[in-house]
């Protein structure tokens, strides 16, 4: 099971990326990769179109392995693993530095 859901705060473990923070953006379970936004940006060609006239560059953002992000406890301000316990009779996540409901 992934622990890992879109919205969660994370933070990159590995990587030239390594030490930023954002929010996920997509998540591709085949490949176990995610997407964050503003983090791990490359640059790529794009052509001229015959609405956009200007060819250039634009910096997209790549997917990363899940196993290289970890969910961001803002109150510790650190990395956090994910726990999962019974509130109420349903399953919750918590981050288990701050004990805080994802």
């Amino acid at each position: 099971m992934n622990k890992i859901k879109i919205g969660d705060l994370v933070i990159v473990l590995a990587g030239k990326s390594r030490g930023k923070q954002g929010k996920v953006r997509k998540i591709n379970a085949d490949n176990n990769q995610v997407v964050i936004e503003g983090v791990n940006l490359v640059k790529k060609a794009k052509k001229a179109t015959q609405t956009d006239q200007q060819p250039g560059f634009i910096e997209i953002e790549a997917p990363l392995h899940i196993s290289n992000v970890s969910h961001y406890s803002v109150v510790k301000q650190k990395q956090s693993r994910v726990g999962i316990k019974l509130v109420d009779g349903k399953k919750v996540r918590f981050l288990k530095a701050c004990n805080t409901i994802v």
